[in-house]
């Protein structure tokens, strides 16, 4: 017991070892990020002389427009060149696929359309279809099987025992069967 305490002990040293390590590496990394931030502010963005004059105002103002403007035509110019790409990315990969015969298939939306409608949609509205399938189908009469004749001339059950009882009754059984 007092070596597996040993060992928790030191795991739970070496744990937090570790978080103090891994939060100054945190420090230092956001340190760092921030000397950057300023050194690519102190590079790009020169600081701001606000003039006295009212014509030294309008300017400045004239210069941050005309930068403005360059910015906004760069950022334009960026975006056509990423489209561009991204068409010219998706033409070669369907490209690819015909290449390799296996083709994507777009995820199928489920429609509900009777089946006049699908037809009215497939042919146009030139063509008039009514799709009634009943009507196709043949009408089959239905045979009688010998359980249901026999039920049929059956009827009443006490018809039949009036008609077997007796002499003659036994008679025409004997006569059926044979």
């Amino acid at each position: 017991q007092k070596r597996n305490r040993a060992i928790t002990a030191r795991r739970q040293h070496l744990k937090s070892v570790m978080l103090q390590i891994a939060a100054t590496e945190l420090e230092k990394e956001e340190s760092r990020r921030e000397a950057e931030k300023q050194n690519y502010l102190s590079e790009h963005c020169p600081p701001l002389h606000i003039p006295g004059s009212m014509s030294e105002v309008q300017e400045l103002c004239k210069q941050l427009h005309a930068k403005i403007d360059a910015a906004e035509e760069e950022k334009y110019d960026m975006e056509v060149r990423v489209q561009k790409s991204s068409k010219e990315l998706e033409d070669m990969n369907q490209k690819l696929f015909d290449l390799r015969g296996k083709f994507k298939r777009p995820p199928l939306r489920r429609v509900r359309m009777s089946a006049d409608a699908m037809l009215k949609a497939l042919l146009g509205s030139k063509h008039k279809v009514c799709m009634d399938l009943r009507a196709n189908l043949k009408q089959v009469k239905k045979e009688d099987t010998e359980k249901e004749r026999d039920l049929r001339d059956v009827g009443d059950w006490r018809k039949n025992i009036e008609e077997k009882s007796g002499m003659e009754g036994r008679k025409k059984m004997f006569e059926s069967e044979s």
